[in-house]
């Protein structure tokens, strides 16, 4: 919202002092834009922060009653870990400015903060995409994963690697940053990844990859001939419930990267368009992207398997979803039609490598954020349309666009190079991560524990007790017992699976 003392002056009375009352109402209006953009963004992060719900849910339904508890219990530590780990280094490591193009190096535990560029509700708002990248990993290597090792690479993911990646990206001194301060961008462009298919889906994805690889299949997963066997999640509605708060958080994850609402383009002849309208528009490509996908994924999975499958629909959903998010703000509606659609047959098509590499991953999640979160990125390169680029990330003239839209190979150039450099970075950092704690044996819990159920084992019992003599928290036999690395696992995680 624009006020300028020289335009209100005229308009009031001769009896007053016109300059100093023309000044005091545009401060007064000042004062209101930052209120309405700050409660703006502080409601997109309470919406981000609600996928941790979704999350929960989606994870609960999608492993077996067994080890429901366990799961439930990531969830919430993702979030309690992430918080602490992203205070502490995490938002330092990613908007620390003044800083270099690698990492941020301030705001360590939020010190000399806020400061007139950001603000708490940025930083809340930035906390709930961290923790979203873990929650993305836990799905990967659930039913078969120690809980120590869920601390660790929690910590880790939120506190370090997650952080550098939205540096380089997000923050106005990252090297590929669209934004960059110095205005020298990456093929002119800069990577534009507006709410993170890259940044969020591609880091939690490739991360999950690394520890479901190293871990091996769970027990059962495959047969003593190597042929697929489904181990089924025990609730179809939970997945349903945790998809639509999936979706409804989304509404915060991606309109809300505009991070504020009450800003005009300029444009005199259409005074009712300014970023609220890009806000609406945000919106309508990721409804369209990912009811697309559910569609497709429906129709796709009749044809190949011959039933109709809910859990199949709620993961193409999600793959929509993942896929529109890096250009959502900068593509037609009509584009997101195709995202959505290419993105259902993208994760239709990773599931079916999955399968033949014996890759076990529960949820998908390495398939459906890692997968899908490449394609959106590609697809911003070929589909993000000259006038939003330039409405999106103002003050640069000739800014390149989409291929498919007349902008040439630039931005498609500066996508490719994101996709290389998170997937090396990842790999760098969770790889080794993992492959230290199989080691040390904290990684994969043992197969009497992973038939038994991790609930029982580790928890103290089921999480659903449908009579008394049901529960076992108070079964000696299942109470937790010290955990001793040389015997936890005497079997190697990618050793023939036990048929249950």
């Amino acid at each position: 919202m624009a006020c300028n003392a020289s335009d209100l002056a005229p308009l009031l009375s001769a009896t007053v002092n016109l300059t100093e009352a023309a000044t005091y109402l545009c401060s007064q209006f000042s004062d209101t834009a930052y209120a309405v953009n700050n409660t703006y963004l502080l409601f997109s992060a309470y919406l981000v922060f609600a996928m941790q719900l979704g999350f929960a849910m989606l994870c609960a339904g999608s492993v077996r009653a067994k080890n429901t508890m366990n799961i439930m219990l990531t969830n919430v530590l993702d979030a309690a870990a992430g918080g602490l780990s992203y205070y502490l280094f995490g938002y330092a490591f990613a908007f620390g400015s003044p800083s270099n193009g690698f990492i941020g190096r301030h705001f360590f535990g939020l010190r000399e903060f806020p400061t007139f560029k950001a603000d708490y509700s940025y930083f809340l708002y930035q906390w709930a995409f961290a923790i979203a990248a873990a929650g993305i990993t836990s799905g990967s290597i659930a039913e078969r994963t120690q809980f120590v090792a869920y601390l660790i690479y929690s910590s880790f993911l939120t506190g370090f690697v997650y952080p550098v990646v939205s540096h380089w990206f997000w923050s106005a001194d990252g090297w590929a940053s669209p934004v960059k301060s110095n205005n020298k961008l990456l093929f002119g462009s800069g990577a534009i990844d507006f709410a993170g298919s890259g940044v969020v889906h591609m880091v939690g994805g490739i991360a999950g990859l690394w520890g479901a690889f190293i871990e091996g299949p769970r027990i059962g997963r495959f047969d003593r001939s190597g042929r697929s066997v489904v181990l089924r999640g025990h609730s179809a509605s939970l997945v349903v419930l945790g998809s639509f708060l999936l979706w409804f958080g989304w509404y915060g994850f991606n309109p809300g990267s505009f991070l504020t609402i009450l800003q005009s383009y300029g444009d005199s002849r259409r005074d009712y368009y300014g970023q609220w309208s890009a806000v609406g528009r945000t919106a309508v490509t990721t409804t369209l992207a990912g009811s697309t996908a559910a569609l497709t994924t429906l129709f796709g999975k009749r044809l190949l398997v011959g039933h109709w499958n809910v859990v199949d629909v709620c993961n193409g959903l999600l793959g929509g979803f993942a896929a529109i998010t890096a250009g959502c703000s900068v593509v037609e509606p009509w584009a997101a039609i195709i995202c959505g659609f290419i993105a259902s047959w993208v994760l239709i098509g990773c599931n079916k490598l999955a399968e033949k590499l014996k890759y076990d991953d529960p949820l998908e999640a390495a398939q459906l954020h890692g997968g899908c979160g490449t394609w959106g990125l590609l697809f911003t390169g070929l589909f993000a349309k000259e006038a939003y680029v330039n409405e999106v990330y103002p003050n640069r003239a000739g800014r390149p666009y989409g291929l498919f839209m007349g902008g040439g190979w630039n931005l498609l150039a500066a996508q490719m190079i994101q996709i290389l450099v998170i997937t090396g970075w990842v790999t760098i950092t969770m790889g080794p991560l993992f492959y230290g704690l199989h080691k040390l044996k904290l990684l994969r819990i043992s197969s009497g524990d992973e038939m038994a159920g991790i609930d029982l084992t580790r928890h103290g019992g089921f999480a659903y007790a449908y009579h008394d003599e049901d529960d076992q928290s108070g079964n000696p036999s299942s109470m937790m017992r010290k955990v001793d690395p040389a015997n936890e696992n005497k079997s190697h995680p990618n050793s023939p699976p036990i048929s249950v």
